[in-house]
């Protein structure tokens, strides 16, 4: 899994305004489909891409077929495919890189395509790969951190009475303060 510094992590978040999901679904039991609305709430603006929905309204966005059919500046792509088809998806980015403005590709869980990945930083891009950004935006902001996500072992169990939020006073990026 590729290592990326919780400072790494926060200043991308932090630079960005707008994403493009490529791929997201309008089922919403979808991680795509809450990604997006988590992210929305946290006050990123989202622009979904997915060719099968295209013209359709999702939260509010209209979807769009691909990233060259959207007319304003996107900050980052979140790729939600396959590692094999995230690599058409950053050569897409990289070819619309000054039209659109864009500056990160983030590509998802279980998504790591180490080829897609050194073209997009030789074109001066960040990249973020096998990571989602709502899990990685609750952890810094202290959103999950309860729930175990500081130790990298997710469970219910909260620590007991008294004993404080967990990663409460050791995250620099403002837990519990909403956004990051």
């Amino acid at each position: 899994m590729p290592h990326y510094s919780n400072e790494e992590i926060a200043a991308i978040l932090q630079s960005v305004k707008t994403i493009a999901i490529v791929g997201v679904s309008n089922n919403p039991v979808r991680p795509s489909w809450f990604v997006m609305k988590y992210l929305q709430e946290k006050g990123f603006r989202i622009i979904p891409v997915n060719p099968g929905l295209a013209g359709q309204e999702l939260l509010g966005e209209k979807i769009y077929s691909s990233l060259a059919e959207i007319p304003e500046k996107v900050d980052m792509v979140d790729i939600f495919r396959n590692s094999e088809a995230a690599g058409e998806i950053v050569d897409e980015a990289i070819r619309l890189k000054d039209k659109l403005g864009t500056h990160v590709v983030w590509m998802q869980l279980t998504v790591i395509n180490e080829e897609a990945a050194a073209r997009a930083r030789a074109a001066g891009f960040k990249v973020v790969m096998d990571r989602c950004p709502k899990i990685e935006y609750g952890r810094l902001c202290g959103d999950i951190g309860f729930m175990g996500v500081h130790r990298r072992v997710i469970d219910n169990k909260r620590k007991p009475l008294g004993a404080g939020r967990e990663g409460l006073s050791r995250n620099p990026y403002g837990a519990g303060k909403g956004r990051l």
